[in-house]
């Protein structure tokens, strides 16, 4: 989870996960309302921007269970 990543710039926060951690692949921007296809893939993140581009929630790997 990268909580910390919330109000940054959407493409800022996609390195930063990329960086922090080497299991994950890809990293997905979205618009805040925008529907996607909820993969759970422990190398995926999806990261949710607002209309300025900055992440509104939190990103994070999503699990299975």
């Amino acid at each position: 989870m990268w909580p910390e990543l919330v109000g940054k710039n959407g493409e800022e926060a996609k390195q930063i996960i990329l960086r922090e951690n080497h299991v994950v692949k890809w990293v997905f921007i979205y618009k805040q309302d925008a529907l996607y296809f909820a993969d759970f893939c422990c190398n995926r993140v999806h990261i949710f921007v607002d209309k300025n581009g900055k992440v509104s929630s939190y990103p994070h790997i999503p699990m299975v269970g």
